[in-house]
């Protein structure tokens, strides 16, 4: 598959909110362009670049640049694979999009909608970005699509919690159970995840949710504004009391 890999792309209701609070945890914002129709910000620590899109209609995914997407239209039609968008016009931004069986959607875009990202230059509060973690009911039929992304399943594993693991030379993707969270989810470790948590806290930068069953003893797990849950896994040697 010719495309580059973009961003995470999640809706916000909020765009001020959600930018304020990955920003206050050590995220850094990248410049952005005015392509879309919505205002959008972008963040990363160098790893994990998250776009904030202040439109609740959209459906939250991975995003992907992909130039001359005219053409790849036509082979699409050909081929009879119909995009669950097409936007497609000499005088427009181009913009195709699969859903994969959870409703999490593969958008194609023809042209970069934000900076180039930089290197990273430190670890930010909630830890060093590992996957993000999509809950799955089917997760053959989800495996199957994401390969068919240009994703490596590597299997199943129990660490740090059951799920089925995917990865790529950009972004590591887990399925796990809805039973778990039934919500996408960004994943991080954090030595010293105790003293990390509690300054998360004590700023109110988010919101802590009960740690489901399943998961390490000793992670948190914050939702940030717009309703993204962060897991912060607790590391060995942690006190699981923290």
């Amino acid at each position: 598959m010719p495309a580059r890999f973009h961003e995470i792309s999640v809706p916000t209701a909020d765009i001020r909110g959600s930018m304020s609070f990955y920003q206050s945890v050590g995220f850094t914002a990248v410049d952005t362009g005015d392509a879309l129709p919505h205002r959008y910000g972008v963040i990363t620590d160098g790893r994990l670049v998250l776009g904030l899109h202040e439109a609740p209609e959209l459906t939250p995914g991975l995003t992907f640049v992909r130039p001359e997407l005219s053409q790849w239209a036509a082979e699409l039609a050909a081929s009879g694979l119909t995009p669950a968008v097409q936007h497609t016009h000499p005088e427009a931004f181009n913009e195709i999009a699969f859903d994969d069986p959870e409703g999490n959607r593969l958008w194609f875009i023809e042209a970069p909608i934000h900076a180039t990202v930089a290197a990273r230059q430190a670890i930010p509060a909630c830890g060093e970005f590992l996957h993000l973690s999509l809950p799955t009911r089917n997760p053959e039929a989800m495996c199957a699509f994401w390969e068919g992304a240009g994703f490596v399943a590597l299997g199943t594993a129990a660490e740090p919690y059951e799920h089925l693991a995917l990865t790529s030379d950009h972004l590591n993707l887990a399925l796990h159970a809805p039973r778990l969270l039934d919500a996408p989810m960004l994943v991080f470790a954090a030595p010293a995840a105790g003293a990390r948590i509690d300054f998360l806290g004590t700023a109110g930068h988010a919101s802590r949710r009960p740690l489901p069953r399943g998961l390490p003893r000793g992670s948190t797990l914050l939702e940030a504004p717009e309703g993204t849950p962060l897991l912060i896994l607790a590391q060995p040697g942690d006190n699981p009391e923290s």
